[in-house]
């Protein structure tokens, strides 16, 4: 009796604990083999199939059940599992639309774009191989509602739904989960720091507001950059490409481009991968000489000040009846410039971009589980327009991560350090190779004599005319000038250029560090049966370190942090068509209040078929004062920039010196303010301009808020795809900033030394960093539509609509900067097998005319058009695809915004291999 207890015993043991396997195959519709992901269909087991497409699944469940197959790219799959030990083989089917698609932004966890609660852009694999722009990183300018921007060769600027500049602070760029922007600058410099195209797995961007997920800064929008891991993606991959730009001012120029990427796994557990890309080409030269006081001058007039023209911003009034002693009315007065130099005879146009990363996988066991190791690097040579042009030489960027992470969490650490290298400031290069040769004090007075002498006749007793006087006067103050070209010229820049110091310099130094850590778990393994349960946090940490060349931070670097915390819950309804997601994130940085960003979207799938879907949401984000907001304190010669940080505010000052009469009312031969003062003793320019003195009313700067209302359709007609979302914004608090007059002695509004200051011109620019006090709405409409014609050409066309609106009369001095055109049209077409083996792809950009507002100058940029084209040709035998490629086609040259060099044509020939 107890041997048979024992043998029923064991049989129910037996049985408690047996496993259904199931062996199989992943192939693609040529029999290609795909790792796939092979889950349980209402559960939370499963296995990835291997580089050969194999796969072993096991669970208790006993059959029948049901295993869902995915991957990225294909159609998911559902194979019915009804005995054990079954051996399937399945065939994947390529995914032929967006709306298929699966990402991960738009909710933390995957899910169909066709489903996505809000809107969502995707480049993939099939899209990054078959761009007609000369890079993927270029080729985001073709997605629906983006603005890319050229500063530069090698610096484009991402944005979305208004309010772009390329310092973009408000846009926020993932790499693998790091942010990669500049610490010190707080916005993205392009792909500097981004990634080798062999490694990119997948693209994807989210418009608009993104903070109750993503925290501070996910304001605009934000982009996310996903690369291929070792353990699925392994072998050698590399391409070059070589080619010329093509524009008026620099002529045709070599243009190449190459890059490897090694990955292998030794076995189930270790992997590694390295990537590494160089590029190399001329930049696009900017000659602009117009005059920005007198639109339509000529280089004659005494005041001028070219826009791409530098030094010439030092000028001063030069009273002519008081220097020579005369009558009032005499000769009278004017402003007068020093002569500039011509960007081209002072900017680094080598655009080079060198990247290199390595990264370590390693799964401990045999399960998902899995930490990574990664150590980035970019350093390279372009151009960035902000306040001055800035020629960012060997500039360098660096990260270093590690993180942990399974299927339902992940845990990341990172540090970003920057180093400007030789950069510098054009402006301040050209100022100060003229005060290098000739101090502006010595300049003025051969200027002011020489005019005086010409006007009255002095020496030769025949007076000139005005303008022959001034002509006369520039060249006798210009004699001996340094000109370019010569070594004393090329002595005096090398020195000028390698001094941070401003006054004498033209350096920009900077070490800024940014430490930062982030969690999320998913808990609905756990929960599925109620809802999909989400949490994570974050931590960052700022140290500003620009040796006192940029920030205040003179006495050593300044720390500051920030932390966030958030939740997401997600519901599936009514048979799982109706999608609910609630999210909402809490932010606090050390510097602010706390503030709360809570979202909330609706997403119905209607239809026979389940083709249509309608979405709503409302969501609110936020945006911190960047760094600069709160710590800059820089003359940047047109005004000085001081940020708005209470303990900022003492520690920045200017000293200036009395003009004659400053000197008879003070006694004083020079006067120093502060930074303080910008903020609670100066005047409005406007006021000063209309004739009326004010005093500015500017706070200190805080977290701007916007809360966003979006609604959308998604659908598929036939062999019709939509794609359509309208938006509205609602922005508070709006961070802007304002000019302010600054006298050099007496108080703003309890004397009248005060305005006898403004009057003899003993005053201080500031530009103060703070909010408008008006409410600002934005919105617009992205519509797009993709098919089939004559069954195997890709066609797909978008249009955007852009607007803003604010009470001028609410905030006059309000500038709102938003850089972004009414209208804008997008179309392609193309087809990966015109013949065998054969592809090609035209892209066509339309964009309406707009109004360029940033600190470098403003100005209406004309409506313009781009083609860009690519052949693309695959030879299986050698791994290769080789593509012939050129981009504004027609030369048809245009440019983005006021102050950069016009936009010229790029031909290229490129090699991949293992594409």
């Amino acid at each position: 009796m107890k041997q048979v207890v024992s043998i029923i015993a064991f049989l129910c043991t037996v049985t408690l604990f047996a496993q259904t396997k199931v062996t199989g195959k992943v192939v693609d519709a040529n029999n290609v083999p795909v790792p796939a992901n092979i889950t349980l269909q209402g559960g939370t087991e499963g296995v990835v199939a291997d580089f050969d497409g194999n796969f072993i699944f096991e669970t208790e469940k006993n059959p029948p059940f049901v295993l869902v197959i995915s991957t990225i790219g294909f159609v998911s799959k559902t194979y019915e599992i009804t005995e054990n030990n079954q051996n399937i083989l399945v065939q994947l089917e390529e995914e032929h639309t967006q709306l298929d698609e699966i990402v991960l932004s738009a909710s933390r966890t995957p899910e169909r774009v066709f489903e996505s609660p809000v809107s969502v852009e995707r480049m993939g694999i099939k899209q990054i191989k078959n761009t007609a722009s000369a890079s993927f990183y270029d080729g985001l300018a073709n997605l629906k509602g983006v603005d890319l921007n050229t500063n530069s060769l090698t610096f484009k600027s991402v944005n979305t739904r208004g309010f772009a500049t390329f310092a973009n602070t408000r846009f926020v760029q993932l790499v693998d989960g790091m942010d990669n922007a500049s610490p010190a600058l707080n916005f993205v410099l392009g792909n500097l720091l981004g990634m080798n195209e062999l490694d990119v797995a997948s693209v994807e961007l989210l418009p608009g507001a993104s903070s109750a997920l993503y925290g501070a800064n996910a304001f605009n929008g934000i982009l996310f950059m996903r690369s291929k891991s070792p353990f699925e993606q392994q072998g050698v991959s590399a391409y070059v490409k070589g080619g010329v730009t093509s524009q008026k001012a620099a002529g045709t120029n070599e243009y190449y481009d190459l890059g490897v990427r090694l990955a292998k796994a030794f076995n189930s557990k270790f992997a590694v991968k390295a990537n590494f890309s160089y590029l190399n080409g001329t930049d696009w030269y900017a000659n602009n000489e117009m005059d920005l006081e007198m639109p339509g001058a000529t280089r004659s007039n005494p005041a001028y000040n070219g826009l791409n023209v530098y030094g010439d911003e030092v000028a001063t009034t030069l009273n002519f009846d008081a220097l020579a002693g005369l009558p009032t009315g005499t000769l009278g007065s004017d402003v007068v410039s020093r002569t500039g130099y011509n960007e081209t005879d002072l900017m680094n146009y080598e655009a080079e971009s060198m990247k290199a990363d390595v990264a370590v996988h390693f799964k401990p066991f045999d399960n998902d589980f899995e930490i990574i190791g990664v150590y980035k690097i970019g350093s390279g040579n372009t151009i960035y327009q902000g306040s001055n042009r800035y020629s960012l030489n060997n500039f360098l960027m660096q990260q270093f991560k590690l993180e942990v992470k399974n299927d339902n969490f992940f845990v990341r650490g990172y540090m970003t350090t920057e180093d400007a290298g030789d950069s510098y400031d054009s402006r301040f290069a050209a100022i100060n190779v003229n005060r290098y040769w000739k101090g502006d004090q010595a300049w003025f007075t051969d200027y002011a004599q020489t005019y005086i002498a010409s006007r009255l006749g002095i020496g030769t007793g025949v007076p000139l005319d005005y303008q022959t006087a001034h002509d006369m006067a520039r060249q006798a103050a210009d004699a001996g000038r340094l000109l370019p070209g010569t070594s004393e010229f090329q002595t005096a820049f090398n020195q000028v250029i390698n001094d941070p110091d401003l006054a004498t310099g033209a350096k920009f130094q900077d070490k800024t560090k940014l430490h930062h850590v982030d969690a999320n778990y998913n808990f609905t393994h756990l929960t599925e049966e109620f809802a999909e349960i989400q949490v994570g946090g974050s931590y960052r940490q700022y140290k500003l370190n620009s040796m006192g060349t940029i920030f205040t931070d003179y006495d050593g670097p300044i720390d500051y942090s920030e932390f966030g915390a958030y939740t997401q819950i997600q519901k599936k309804l009514l048979a799982d068509r109706l999608k609910v997601t609630a999210s909402g994130r809490f932010d606090k940085s050390q510097l602010f209040d706390g503030f709360f960003s809570p979202r909330l979207s609706l997403g119905y799938t209607l239809g026979k078929e389940g083709n249509h879907n309608l979405r709503a949401s409302v969501q609110t984000g936020f945006r911190n004062p960047t760094t600069q907001d709160l710590y800059i304190g820089l003359n940047a010669g047109a005004a000085v920039l001081v940020g708005s940080a209470p303990d900022n505010l003492d520690r920045y000052s200017v000293t200036n010196t009395l003009s004659s009469s400053g000197q008879l009312v003070t006694g004083q031969t020079e006067a120093t303010v502060y930074g303080r003062d910008a903020y609670e003793n100066a005047y409005s320019v406007r006021s000063v301009n209309q004739g009326m003195p004010t005093a500015a009313d500017v706070s200190l700067v805080k977290p701007e808020q916007v809360t966003a209302f979006e609604v959308g359709y998604r659908g598929k007609l036939k062999s019709v795809q939509l794609d359509i979302s309208g938006y509205y914004n609602q922005y508070q608090d709006f961070i802007s900033t304002e000019n302010v007059l600054v006298p050099l002695y007496g108080t703003v509004g309890d004397n009248s030394l005060s305005l006898l200051a403004l009057q003899n011109g003993d005053y201080q620019v500031f530009q103060a960093y703070t909010n408008s006090a008006v409410d600002i709405e934005s919105y617009g409409i992205n519509a797009g539509l993709e098919t089939k014609l004559f069954k195997n050409y890709d066609f797909d066309i978008n249009y955007t609509f852009s607007e803003f609106d604010f009470n001028t009369n609410e905030d006059p001095d309000f500038r709102p900067s938003f850089n972004t055109p009414k209208h804008k049209v997008k179309a392609s077409i193309g087809n990966e097998e015109l013949f065998k083996k054969l592809g090609f792809k035209v892209s066509w950009r339309w964009s309406d005319s707009y109004f360029w507002q940033a600190s470098f100058a403003d100005g209406n940029v004309p409506a313009f058009h781009v083609v860009d084209a690519q052949l693309n040709y695959g030879i299986d035998f050698l791994n290769s695809n080789f593509k012939l490629g050129a981009t504004n086609i027609g030369s048809n040259e245009y440019y983005q915004a006021i102050g950069t060099g016009l936009i010229g044509s790029m031909y290229y020939l490129s090699w991949t291999i293992n594409p």
